[in-house]
């Protein structure tokens, strides 16, 4: 198989479960430390001319990641495209198996079963919390319905005030999130970089839980990870 990644997570699980499947990647395709793979651009610019001659077998994109566009392109190009559809936990784990399996994996990877046993065992904070999930500030947007990282979050005990809102990544005034009264802010480092110094002074008075953007909203080996990490930044903050 030859087969071009863009989606992050995604080009995560293919390189540890189906060594030399991967030809190309995007710029922000940043796991493994060592890939060594043509680059073929962004999630939302891809090259797609670069990609259709890397000749793939497959690319594997994201409806939400990725543009329609770019993957109408590469198909009128001729080039097999496998997207996936991600708004939840069980559909991540559904998914993943069966992009490894289109990608030529020689059985299911023991990350995958790892991550799988360690959300299944993993018991919601107690109390239960709700919290805004800022993910860009000028302007400010947060996480809305259906979202990954959303129902992640819900699955350690916390609740994020926008699940119902009509749209996913809603922008809400900062004087709308704080007149929200969340319990905590939950603050990742991707896709903008949080940081103590960046963030928080919005916040005055609420505590706030710096987490990691792979850990909250990537789809791959980093699952087996997430719930102790996730659940670690989140009790700390509620000391």
């Amino acid at each position: 198989m030859r087969v071009v990644s863009l989606v992050p997570s995604l080009t995560e699980a293919v390189a540890l479960s189906a060594p030399g499947a991967l030809v190309g990647a995007t710029d922000w395709c940043s796991h493994p430390g060592d890939l060594d793979v043509t680059r073929i651009g962004g999630t939302k610019n891809p090259d797609v001319e670069r990609i259709v001659g890397l000749a793939p077998d497959l690319v594997i994109a994201n409806e939400e990641e990725n543009r329609e566009p770019d993957l109408t392109a590469l198909r009128t190009a001729g080039v097999e495209v496998l997207v996936t559809e991600v708004r939840d936990l069980p559909a991540a784990f559904r998914e993943l198996a069966r992009v490894l399996a289109a990608c030529g994996a020689r059985s299911r990877p023991r990350w995958l079963d790892e991550a799988e046993a360690r959300w299944a065992e993993q018991r919601p904070l107690e109390p239960r919390a709700t919290a805004v999930v800022p993910i860009w500030r000028r302007p400010w947007m947060v996480l809305g319905r259906d979202t990954f990282a959303g129902d992640v979050l819900a699955r350690l005990g916390v609740d994020h005030l926008y699940a119902k809102h009509p749209e996913r990544y809603p922008r809400i005034p900062v004087d709308d999130l704080r007149a929200a009264a969340p319990d905590l802010v939950v603050l990742p480092d991707e896709p903008y970089l949080f940081t103590p110094d960046d963030g928080p002074e919005a916040f005055p008075g609420l505590p706030c839980a710096f987490v990691s953007g792979r850990h909250l909203t990537w789809y791959g080996p980093s699952l087996a990870e997430a719930p102790r990490a996730l659940a670690e930044a989140l009790r700390a903050a509620r000391r």
